[in-house]
């Protein structure tokens, strides 16, 4: 027989023995992960492509398909600037996705279960970070086999990145149901929490049993999503990675601690008018003045306008590309929302890393004490584990040394054989220990599991002490109040 042949048996195969599922939009059939006994689902579409017409508004039904969908490549990440080598290319090693798209509303699956709808595995929906404005939710790092090898449906997403996904304009406002704009992003995020409600059990997931996680940019759209009245409901359990916590009141004589140390794009926070006249402005001055000549434009020129316009007009005029308060989406921001007791009353997990974007600690521990005083239960940990260095590749900067900001995703993924970088056996236990964790508070809120697990006992007022996640496992002594650390 060819060899072409042969292949071609071994692939069709290979497909039979995946189940093929039948969710909004019609019948789907995954492939087979590195580990056969896991099922992967690539790019599911959950919601219509948002392009054309459907440029800044909600995200709309799936187009349904007649013949059975073969999902066996990822979809379009969100449209965002090429990424070249250094800085945190060269950590994931950017380049094998697909082209960025504005049409990128798609998920992955990964799970044990496929077709076993009566099974009621757990359920962890993965945000990406990447500061609103890039990412997607299958780089390298995200790699969900491990996670379903521990008995958890993973599932990540795609959704509306920069000006495609945050931007506020007058027009779109006044032709919205609910007089608002922006927060598409988060709004794509709600719809693939209302397709995992309708559709995992079809994986074997369950789907009052859900929790959502995401780190950075991701961990924002988790703070997000526990204040958005939209989102009450889809979700059970969260956890906040290197997302901050609150703002620390200040002593007599001192100020107070902002919850994450960021720069302008953080902590700019106009009203939806303001930003609504802003992004007026520049589009006027673009001769993008109404709402069909900027849904015309092409891609590439709404992605630059910003930086272009600030750019001639030497200014830093501020467009919004991140969740923005509507009064629809969102309510008020996360820090009045907790002290108000009205984000979701769930358990929460919440950390960062040693050497992360500022001092996070303080606020995450205030958090944690807010949540204790409304009768709520919050895990904290430190990210402590410099990552190892080959000197093999000078294009690692000063921001890819110790345990710096994102430096936990290799080990909460239990990703690390995609990386470059020279582990020991200890990273290998210690992401054991931290995929263990993470999948155990996905299955029982409660990051030791059943029984004693880790001994991670939840951060409040009168313990206020994280859990150490480093190499040496000989214990340490709790540090001030401003690394709140325990180490078991």
């Amino acid at each position: 027989m060819p060899l072409l042949a042969i292949m071609g048996c071994s692939l069709c195969e290979e497909r039979a023995e995946v189940p093929v599922l039948k969710v909004e939009g019609g019948h789907i059939q995954g492939v087979l992960a590195e580990d056969p006994s896991v099922y992967v689902y690539k790019g599911i579409p959950y919601a219509a492509p948002p392009i054309g017409e459907l440029r800044w508004r909600e995200p709309q039904p799936v187009v349904a398909w007649d013949s059975i969908r073969v999902c066996d490549k990822f979809g379009h990440p969100g449209y965002q600037s090429v990424h070249y080598p250094g800085y945190y290319a060269s950590e994931w090693g950017y380049g094998d996705e697909a082209p960025y798209s504005e049409d990128c509303l798609y998920l992955n699956v990964w799970t044990k279960a496929a077709g076993e709808t009566n099974r009621k595995l757990p359920v962890a929906l993965w945000i990406h970070g990447g500061g609103y404005r890039e990412g997607w939710g299958t780089e390298p790092e995200f790699d969900g086999q491990e996670w379903a090898l521990k008995d958890v449906v993973l599932v990540t997403i795609n959704y509306r990145l920069g000006i495609f996904g945050f931007m506020t304009y007058p027009e779109l406002s006044e032709e919205s149901p609910h007089h608002v704009s922006g927060n598409y992003g988060i709004l794509d995020q709600i719809q693939a929490l209302k397709w995992v409600k309708d559709n995992i059990s079809q994986f074997g997931g369950d789907p009052d049993n859900v929790t959502i996680f995401g780190q950075s940019a991701g961990a924002g759209s988790v703070r997000t999503l526990c204040e958005s009245p939209l989102a009450r409901g889809l979700f059970n359990k969260a956890v906040i990675m290197s997302g901050g916590g609150l703002t620390v009141p200040a002593k007599e004589g001192e100020e107070a601690k902002p919850a994450t140390p960021m720069n302008k794009f953080f902590t700019y926070n106009p009203t939806l008018a303001e930003s609504e006249a802003e992004t007026k402005k520049v589009m006027d001055w673009a001769g993008l003045t109404d709402l069909e000549k900027l849904r015309n434009a092409p891609t590439e020129i709404m992605y630059t306008i910003g930086s272009l316009y600030n750019m001639v007009n030497k200014t830093d005029l501020f467009l919004m590309e991140r969740p923005i308060i509507d009064g629809y989406v969102s309510n008020k921001s996360f820090d009045e929302a907790t002290r108000g007791g009205t984000i979701a009353d769930i358990p929460y997990m919440i950390g960062y890393t040693l050497n992360d974007l500022g001092a996070m600690g303080p606020g995450i521990a205030e958090f944690c004490k807010v949540r204790q005083e409304q009768g709520g239960k919050a895990w904290a940990y430190e990210f402590a584990r410099p990552l190892p260095d080959d000197g093999k590749h000078p294009e690692i900067t000063d921001r890819l040394k110790g345990a710096f900001h994102s430096s936990d995703l290799w080990y909460v993924f239990k990703s690390l054989k995609h990386c470059w970088r020279p582990w020991t056996k200890g990273d290998w236990d210690l992401s054991e220990k931290m995929l263990t964790a993470w999948t155990n508070f996905v299955k029982y809120g409660n990051p030791n599991g059943e029984g004693e697990g880790l001994g991670w006992k939840p951060c409040t007022a009168e313990n206020p002490q994280f859990m150490l996640f480093k190499l040496n496992d000989s214990n340490q002594e709790a540090s001030e109040m401003g690394a709140p650390i325990i180490a078991k």
